[in-house]
């Protein structure tokens, strides 16, 4: 029996996202939806909002935490943004990881993290191979790095959830969810993917933008939202949400999860059962909206078109029946 076996499953969600193609409905989402209003309470839901679920990159804000926490010193925000990233792997993310290295006297081979490909089609097709720096945690992985030479902490098998930087964060996102992580995975990076429920995760993002000013998690989530395109990419679904909603905290990741977090209004968190990455902003912004958060910005943001002969026919839209939280 493994460990998720042993925490409880996630549950499954309910109709969230459909792609309706020349007024066809052709394809349904599944998935689950936790909206928490102002005060950091749950209010609504669509699916599961309590099963575990492993909130892939999502995490990174609350691994950068804990990075601040023991010692990791950033250059600038930007290089903390950077830290907390799902870059795209463009000529701006790969030299603020090189830098972020040379900083700190280390190689590249030093990463972790696989070699891949920019995720950013423009510089996918400017480099000849993959390499590690390209990969989307990069930057998160050299923020380990540096991490664990300002604590006096080994740098060998830094991933290894045994090892005191893992342990750290471990107890930083214990601390901004609320909640007992219950299982422990193996990132697509290499390092290790803590399960949280989706309450658990929005709560941690609310915790983050409502925390004094110059605390780890607020400083994260600051240099995050000030620099929105290097913590994800040019034009990424993240940086054009915070683009479209001032203040507004956005982190996605892998097999349909984002969290987001507005100062006084509240946080949500999604799943996408199928991990369907198209579903994830409809879904979102149909929350925030349920939210009361309104305007053309965030209506141009939420679509998501689909295409046929190279034009838009159709769309992904949202569907969740968002219904009042219980107790």
């Amino acid at each position: 029996m493994d460990q998720i076996s042993k925490a409880g499953r996630y549950a499954g969600g309910a109709p969230v996202a459909e792609a309706v193609r020349s007024g066809f409905v052709e394809s349904r989402h599944h998935g689950s939806v936790a909206i928490l209003d102002g005060t950091g309470s749950l209010v609504a839901s669509a699916g599961d909002p309590h099963g575990v679920v492993f909130p892939r990159s999502s995490n990174k804000l609350m691994q950068a935490a804990a990075m601040l926490r023991a010692g990791f010193a950033p250059s600038d925000d930007a290089e903390l943004a950077l830290a907390a990233a799902s870059h795209h792997g463009e000529p701006m993310h790969v030299a603020g990881v090189l830098a972020m290295l040379d900083r700190a006297g280390l190689d590249v081979a030093a990463l972790a993290c696989p070699a891949d490909l920019p995720l950013n089609e423009d510089a996918r097709r400017q480099v000849a191979s993959p390499a590690p720096v390209f990969m989307n945690c990069s930057g998160k992985h050299a923020g380990m790095l540096l991490t664990c030479l300002a604590a006096g902490w080994p740098i060998a098998d830094y991933v290894d959830p045994a090892h005191p930087l893992q342990q750290a964060i471990r107890w930083e996102v214990e601390r901004l969810s609320g909640e007992r992580v219950t299982a422990t995975g193996v990132d697509g990076c290499g390092a290790p993917v803590l399960a949280l429920s989706l309450t658990g995760l929005a709560r941690a993002f609310w915790n983050a933008v409502s925390a004094p000013a110059g605390t780890p998690e607020r400083r994260v989530a600051d240099a995050m939202r000030a620099h929105p395109e290097l913590m994800s990419g040019t034009g990424a679904a993240d940086a054009g949400l915070m683009r479209a909603v001032p203040g507004l905290l956005s982190k996605s990741g892998a097999e349909g999860v984002v969290a987001v977090a507005v100062p006084g209004v509240g946080a949500i968190a999604t799943k996408v059962d199928d991990g369907a990455a198209r579903a994830r902003l409809p879904v979102t912004v149909a929350a925030l909206r349920h939210l009361g958060l309104a305007g053309e910005e965030l209506t141009a943001v939420a679509d998501t078109p689909l295409l046929g002969g190279g034009r838009p026919v159709g769309e992904v839209r949202a569907v969740a029946a968002f219904v009042p939280a219980s107790g």
